[in-house]
């Protein structure tokens, strides 16, 4: 019976060689699910503990204009921004 998992492991781990690099994430994210001592990243951030930092006056006049500005219909493009940070 050990051999057939010897056997198996190699036929698993050769598909898994032959895949196309774009569907690596998606197998390894199957993969996590089915090995039980592995915790899916998304389990991981669930459980993690939130910081109760309070917002200060200036944090929550800034998130007001931000979101006035969103709902005017106001954005800056990927481009602006990629040109701000001299990646452009």
């Amino acid at each position: 019976m050990e051999t057939n998992v010897m056997e198996e492991r190699l036929k698993t781990h050769a598909l898994i060689d032959m895949l196309p690099a774009e569907k690596l994430s998606a197998v390894r994210s199957l993969l996590e699910l089915m090995v039980p001592d592995i915790e899916p990243p998304s389990v991981s951030l669930s459980r993690a503990e939130t910081e109760d930092e309070e917002i200060t006056a200036e944090t929550a006049a800034a998130i007001d204009r931000a979101r006035a500005s969103f709902n005017r219909g106001e954005r800056v493009s990927h481009e602006e921004i990629l040109r701000e940070f001299g990646l452009l």
